[in-house]
């Protein structure tokens, strides 16, 4: 099992405190750092200082990491036209020496797009489908050779289709709770299969729609990776996994319901029940960036029991 760190910027935090946080990430031992693609906070909270682009975090990111995975969940399809985003992440995946992997979805949050007058489209998942198919496209192109699509939403003529990721192609993520388009875009386009703030049964029945979208794909029902979102929160007793929730405005009790929380063996117990229906990585959901105690704890008592 690997554990991720996974960040929600746009809940108030400077690209200084995403650095500490992403070298504290590389530092621990944990396996990657990704954050939300946002521009406007959630909830209560006021954003302060303001509201940090994910890829140009991730390409700072990029510069000053030399081992950790770094990554968005998930890139809105709304913010970008898919030809500009598969030359940003390429280009900020050469900067990582090939670290980088896309999470990719089809935006959702419509107050963010009325605050910055970002066009907020109908038939986003339609869109969806031919994001992916374009940036793809573009990266699995042989050099030398052109990409044209034409779809609905869509149309490029004769591209270049460069640059290149390192590796030739960035992993791809997917995730949501669809019960039919989602796992079919997976089992097309997918490296990986997020299942972000589910209860383990709840994700094991969406694995299995996953998996069977990729059998009926042609794939091998195994061949994306599984993974879970949860917000996590830890402590060495019972006073400060509740000063912990209270600095997050949660409830001890619903995170330990809907999240990762209590002592290291509690979450240790819990990380076992998610990988025994098929998760191998857990998107640790950090909403106290000035914490990095925290992180200790989890790198130290609840990382290190986990094979």
């Amino acid at each position: 099992m690997y554990l991720r760190i996974f960040t929600e910027p746009q809940q108030g935090a400077s690209y200084d405190t995403l650095l500490s946080v992403a070298k504290a990430t590389e530092d621990l031992g944990f396996d990657a750092f990704f954050r939300s693609d946002h521009y406007l906070a959630m909830g209560s909270a006021d954003g302060l200082p303001g509201p940090t682009d994910a890829w140009i975090t991730l390409a700072g990111l990029a510069r000053e990491t030399r081992r950790i995975r770094l990554g968005t969940l998930m890139t809105a399809g709304t913010f970008r036209l898919p030809g500009v985003l598969a030359i940003q992440v390429a280009q900020v995946d050469q900067m990582s020496g090939g670290r980088i992997e896309l999470g990719l979805g089809a935006g959702w949050y419509e107050e963010e797009h009325t605050a910055y007058g970002i066009p907020f489209p109908k038939a986003k998942f339609a869109r969806l489908e031919e994001q992916l198919a374009i940036v793809t496209g573009l990266w699995e192109t042989k050099v030398g050779d052109t990409f044209s699509y034409d779809g609905a939403h869509y149309q490029l003529t004769d591209s270049p289709a460069l640059p290149k990721p390192v590796n030739g192609r960035v992993p791809v993520l997917i995730g949501g709770h669809g019960a039919v388009r989602t796992p079919m875009l997976a089992a097309r386009y997918a490296d990986e299969f997020n299942m972000p703030f589910a209860s383990v049964e709840d994700s094991d029945r969406q694995f299995g729609r996953v998996r069977a979208a990729a059998e009926a794909a042609g794939r091998a029902p195994d061949a994306l990776i599984c993974s879970n979102a949860l917000v996590v929160c830890v402590g060495k007793d019972d006073a400060e996994v509740a000063r912990r929730a209270a600095a997050i405005g949660r409830e001890v009790d619903e995170l330990k319901v809907n999240g990762l929380a209590g002592s290291p063996a509690e979450v240790v117990d819990k990380i076992g029940r998610y990988a025994g229906i098929g998760a191998s990585r857990i998107y640790l959901q950090i909403l106290d960036l000035d914490d990095l105690d925290h992180l200790e704890l989890i790198s130290s008592q609840v990382q290190s029991q986990l094979g």
